[in-house]
């Protein structure tokens, strides 16, 4: 599979006084995830900023808990592509630790330009990068 895994802990700082990780910091942990998954297939996003001039920005996110993290815990995030059009595309990123999910992450993304936030249409190697999250693919 065309997945993408990465682990991360729960430290102090991603914590509520009682030990539980604070919702908002699932938003961190998703693109941090999202950010290696990219960089993992072939390109980091600054390349794509330095090169042609655009950037992602996140359209929309949605979030659902299920289970909480607690200090300590190893949380793994899997990342794969859902949808991709010219100048967008969704993602999914689940958050289990161990066998337990912890939440679900689709965020929508979109390429810009940098200079003037207008939409832009992947470049092919970004488009055929992305691809390589597909789950099949």
């Amino acid at each position: 599979m065309n997945v993408h895994t990465m682990d991360l802990r729960v430290y102090y700082e991603d914590t509520d006084a009682g030990g539980i990780m604070y919702h908002a910091r699932y938003l961190a942990f998703a693109e941090r995830a999202r950010t290696e998954a990219i960089r993992s297939r072939g390109m980091p996003a600054s390349e794509l900023l330095r090169e042609y001039g655009l950037v992602f920005i996140v359209r929309d996110a949605r979030l659902s808990y299920r289970a909480p993290l607690r200090l300590d815990d190893v949380a793994t995030l899997t990342t794969r592509l859902m949808t991709l059009g010219a100048a967008s595309c969704t993602l999914e990123q689940i958050v289990t630790r161990g066998s337990d999910l912890c939440a679900t992450v689709e965020v929508g993304l979109a390429c810009v330009r940098a200079a003037d936030g207008r939409p832009a249409r992947f470049p092919p190697p970004w488009r055929a990068l992305l691809q390589k999250l597909a789950v099949g693919d």
